[in-house]
């Protein structure tokens, strides 16, 4: 069975980190030691193996200029027994390129070596287009992509559905603190927690994305009734590490294809979520107008608020969870 991996998305930050922040010494630590390592880059000939790629990765990032801003733009990780993998997208500006941004995109597969994730190969690779390489574009997956998005695909269903996203605040400086074992241990705890709740309020609880979920439901009251129970729940625990979360609530159509969800909502809640703070609810304005004056539910308006890949500003509103 193949699940997401909070531990394997660590080690892979942990992993850029030192690469980006001038701790190349450490890199050789989170390589495999088996003659079947492999390292691919992103220049002609960067395909290396075995004990080599040990012995020289040190030297082969030491020559990478100094990094001005370094941004995390996807990150997934997953495992099955004894073999993991992670996925990551960074933009990153060096200091003899400062007016270009360069997209990094990155997988590490991980094996269990002795009770420790060891990189047993690693891949990156800067995009260029197609157009540029083969004089034509390559259409076929962005094309099935698109279809999904827009609902054509078999065995969907299609509705009106709140969907919410929760971020775990803090989440790389905890994961750092206790180390892999305990955070991964830590993490699972609480998306199980949070799958309770969100299933006790009627909810679907979609997915876990790093330290983040989705979910999603039939009404806008059930949603915010599931985003309160959370934050009490948190707000209560005694146990330590305590952890907190921000959560970001939208209303709108989306389409179901097997058993996730798309739509222009599902983006737009993940973008309120980021909105929110520690220990906060944001919901969209049609969230909060769907709930109507339900006096159970106290709102604090938080004004106009521009959110990534949204053409206009969005007005959101915090739920008072407290009262």
């Amino acid at each position: 069975m193949i699940t997401s991996s909070p531990e394997l998305v660590a080690i892979s930050r942990r992993w850029y980190k030192a690469i980006l922040e001038s701790g190349q010494n450490t890199l050789p630590n989170f390589l495999s030691e088996s003659d079947l390592l492999r390292f691919i880059g992103t220049a002609s000939g960067e395909n290396w193996s075995g004990q080599e790629v040990r012995e020289a990765v040190s030297a082969y990032f030491n020559e990478v200029p100094d990094v001005l801003h370094n941004k995390e733009l996807f990150a997934e990780a997953f495992e099955r027994g004894d073999i993991g993998w992670s996925v990551f997208v960074h933009t990153v500006t060096f200091a003899n390129r400062i007016d270009t941004p360069v997209e990094f995109r990155s997988t590490l597969v991980f094996s269990l070596e002795n009770g420790s994730w060891k990189v047993v190969h690693r891949h990156t690779s800067v995009p260029i287009a197609n157009q540029d390489i083969m004089g034509l574009d390559q259409t076929a997956i962005t094309e099935l992509v698109e279809a999904a998005h827009q609902g054509a695909s078999l065995g969907q269903t299609e509705g009106l559905a709140s969907v919410m996203f929760t971020d775990v605040v803090a989440s790389s400086v905890l994961a750092n603190t206790l180390g892999d074992q305990v955070w991964s241990a830590r993490i699972n705890t609480h998306f199980t927690t949070l799958k309770k709740i969100i299933e006790a309020n009627g909810g679907q609880f979609v997915k876990s994305l790093g330290d983040g979920t989705m979910s999603s439901f039939s009404s806008a009251r059930s949603a915010l009734s599931a985003a309160g129970d959370i934050q009490r729940v948190l707000a209560e625990a005694v146990d330590e590490p305590r952890l907190s979360v921000r959560i970001g609530v939208h209303t709108g159509d989306v389409v179901q294809t097997r058993e996730d969800f798309f739509g222009t909502v599902v983006n737009t809640a993940a973008r309120i979520a980021t909105a929110a703070g520690r220990g906060e609810i944001f919901v969209s304005d049609v969230t909060r107008e769907l709930v109507g004056n339900d006096s159970s539910l106290q709102f604090q308006p938080k004004g106009s608020h521009d959110l990534s890949g949204q053409a206009s500003p969005s007005i959101l509103h915090a739920l008072n969870w407290r009262s």
